[in-house]
Formats: structure tokens, C-alpha cells, sequence
């Protein structure tokens, strides 16, 4: 794992999940259902959580949607699953809270945005009340600046203050201190209303890569608040991911981040756990964290011709991420593990010994022989046309000999 130096942070509970003060990195999401439909939004929170991510947000912006999250929690539960909620709160969080009790005892954490709260002299009233309901109800709370939605007012004041100068920084420089001294000024007053700093994360988004390093940089130096971790509107497919990994991984490595989510766009009709894959599968190839076992496989070449190493690791790498969630709960351990499905004689034997189990296919023109590596050691060698079906249960039992049984 990572030996980087981690920056302590105020921890904070959420529910059951540890956010900060050295506790493990956190990978949570948000679902994308309307919450008023109660099924699709417990249907889609458990496939969530079963994917692995550790807190889900949903969206509370009407009166049905306020009144729904208590049905929600409790059908969860019904249904062992125990995930934190997070309430997602814009322009009307206020009243929602107030007139909907049931919601605000249900949730696990609010977050509020300080751009959306309010305007002019509504503003302060509308976000102390909101802190107000998370002191009485213990509630932590998330107060999320984002880029898109910066309060105008504290970008006015610093463009005032900047038109002072002799020398006037660039606009681009003014807003990444704006969106910085928003979330701070919202936490100082969130304390000064009551509310604890073990109750407060803070999180900066915006979608440029380069400005959020630049603005979690100054952020992190200037307190020691909770930080979640995000690039807002992140995209979808390869750019989302690599604009996430990029960005998300520069920040961790320096020991920077609490918590963290991917925010991808999803392609029509797909799973949203693609994010949760996504978040671990970042933090499990910087050495943060372990989720599932790993599988190492080569591009192919001129010498794998045969599309049959492709789709054994592909089969083999779903079957791996479909039975942890059995499986963490009978092998301690088993998310260490790494395999290794490699197509020809190069690299194949030297990954297959240097991974936990390997397997090392032929190749264009080799022998038709495939043979096994555990630990180092050549164990077994197949051949014919069920070395899929022989390797896989290979792979079964050497989780069943090598890791103890969960406690």
C-alpha cells in the first residue's frame, strides 16, 4: 500500500462511515433516480452500496421528494442495507427541512451549497436555518461550493477588492480564491451557529483539472476540515474517468482528500456503479485502498493473434468483481489478491509468478499448453478447450485454502 504522507483531518461520523482523521478514503455516489419513486430510488441505492460505495446522496428538492426519504430509510433497512444518506439541498433546503421532520431525523448528512441557499439578505437567514435543523438533529453536513453555482456575492467583493490593486490578478485566479474563502467563510459560520468541526466537510468543484489541484491545494493548507474529493461534470466515458483519475490522484498523492466521488455522465440505459468501480479502481492502483482482486493483463500484440487471453481476462475480472460481495464476507484478505492473465511466452511466465495466481496463454504459434502459477511455483498446466472453466475453479480454490474466514 501507499507509504504517502496522509494530512490528518478533523474526522467525521457519518452514519457509520468514518469520514477524515486518518480513516481509510471513503468512495461514495448519488443516484440518479427521481426520489419521489421510492422503489427505483432503494433499488438503485442498494445496487449501489452492493457495488461498494460507502455513502449515497440523493436529491431533495420538492416537498414529495422530502417526504419520500423517510419511506426510503426505511425500506433500506428492511432490507440490511445500511448505507449512509446524504440529502441533497438546493435553493428550498430550508423550508424542506422544517416542514419535513421525518426527512431530516432520516438523513445521514446534509450538504448544502452556499451559492444556492439564498440571495441578498435571505441568504444568512436561509443557511443558519439549515445548520440550525443539523444541530438539533446531530446531523454532519457537506457545504459543497460549487464553480457553476459560485455565491455571487463573495465573488463581487474579491473582483472589488482585486480592482484595488496595483497589480489586479487574473480573473481566473480571483475565482479560485472565491470559491476557496466561500467554503471557509460557510464553515466559520457554520461553527459560530453552533455546529461542530467534527460535523463539517468541505469540498471546492469545479470540472478543469488543473484549477481544482490548484484550488484543493490552498484549501488544504488553510484548515483541516474534512475534504471531499470531486471534478464536477466530469464527463462521460474515457474523459470523465481520466479527467477524475488525473485530477483526484495529484490531490491523494499528496495526501489531500477524505472522501471522493466520480462524477461521470452515464451512457444511456447503463449502470450507475460505473462511478463506484471507477473510484475504487483509482484507489486501489495508487495503493490507498483494496476492494476487489486485481487482474493483470497484457494489450495484446502480433504474438496474441488469438482473442482468447481477451476474453478470458475480461470473464475472468467480471467473475472476480461479481462474488466479493459474497466472498468479503467468508475470506479476510481476498481484495489483495492479484491475477494475472497473460497472452504469450514474454512477459507471460514473469507476471504470472509475480502475481498471486496466473495463468500464461499461448501464443501465435506456441505450444497449445497454458500453464498455472501460484505464488511463484508452476502448479498445474492446461490444455484443451476448457481452460476457462479449469482456471476460474482453480482461482476459487486458492481463495479457499489461502484466506482465513471473515470474522
Amino acid at each position: 500500500m501507499s507509504t504517502r504522507l496522509r494530512k490528518i483531518t478533523q474526522q467525521v461520523l457519518v452514519g457509520n462511515v468514518k469520514v477524515g482523521g486518518g480513516a481509510p478514503i471513503v468512495v461514495q455516489s448519488m443516484t440518479n433516480t427521481d426520489t419521489v419513486n421510492v422503489k427505483a430510488t432503494v433499488n438503485q441505492i442498494i445496487e449501489l452500496a452492493t457495488a461498494g460505495s460507502e455513502m449515497v446522496r440523493i436529491t431533495v428538492n420538492s416537498e414529495e421528494a422530502a417526504q419520500a426519504v423517510a419511506s426510503i430509510k426505511e425500506q433500506l433497512i428492511a432490507q440490511n442495507c445500511f448505507v449512509p444518506i446524504i440529502g441533497d439541498f438546493h435553493f428550498n433546503g430550508h423550508k424542506l427541512l422544517e416542514k419535513y421532520p421525518d426527512c431530516a431525523a432520516a438523513l445521514d448528512k446534509y450538504r448544502i451549497n452556499p451559492g444556492n441557499v439564498g440571495r441578498g439578505k435571505s441568504r444568512d437567514p436561509q443557511f443558519q436555518q439549515m445548520i440550525e435543523f443539523a444541530c438539533q438533529y446531530a446531523k454532519p453536513v457537506r457545504i459543497g461550493v460549487n464553480g457553476g453555482s459560485l455565491d455571487q456575492a463573495v465573488l463581487t467583493r474579491l473582483l472589488d477588492e482585486n480592482r484595488q490593486l496595483a497589480q489586479p490578478e487574473p480573473l481566473a485566479a480571483v475565482a479560485r480564491k472565491a470559491i476557496v474563502l466561500s467554503a471557509l467563510e460557510s464553515a466559520v459560520k457554520a461553527e459560530e451557529i453552533g455546529l461542530g468541526k467534527d460535523k463539517i466537510i468541505l469540498s471546492c468543484k469545479i470540472s478543469n483539472v488543473q484549477e481544482l489541484i490548484a484550488i484543493y491545494e490552498d484549501l488544504a493548507a488553510r484548515c483541516n476540515y474534512a475534504l471531499h474529493l470531486g471534478l464536477t461534470e466530469a464527463g462521460m466515458g474515457s474523459k470523465g474517468i481520466v479527467a477524475s483519475a488525473a485530477a483526484l490522484s495529484v490531490l491523494m498523492q499528496q495526501g489531500i482528500g477524505d472522501t471522493i466521488r466520480i462524477s461521470l455522465t452515464p451512457e444511456p440505459g447503463a449502470s450507475r456503479t460505473q462511478e463506484v468501480i471507477v473510484g475504487q479502481e483509482i484507489l486501489q492502483t495508487m495503493g490507498f485502498r483494496s476492494f476487489t482482486p486485481m487482474v493483470i493483463s497484457c494489450p495484446g500484440c502480433g504474438r496474441t493473434t488469438s482473442d482468447y487471453f481477451q476474453k478470458l481476462a475480461l470473464n475472468i475480472q467480471s467473475y472476480l468483481r461479481d462474488q466479493m460481495p459474497i466472498w468479503r464476507t467468508q475470506y479476510a484478505g481476498v481484495e489483495t489478491m492479484e491475477v494475472a492473465v497473460m497472452g504469450c511466452v514474454v512477459n507471460g511466465p514473469g507476471e504470472s509468478k509475480n502475481a498471486n495466481i496466473g495463468i500464461s496463454l499461448p501464443g501465435t504459434g506456441e505450444s497449445p499448453v497454458a500453464p498455472v502459477y501460484e505464488d511463484g511455483e508452476k502448479t498445474v498446466t492446461l490444455k484443451g478447450d476448457h481452460i476457462a472453466e479449469e482456471f476460474q475453479a482453480i482461482v476459487q480454490r486458492y481463495i479457499e485454502t489461502h484466506y482465513g474466514k471473515s470474522e
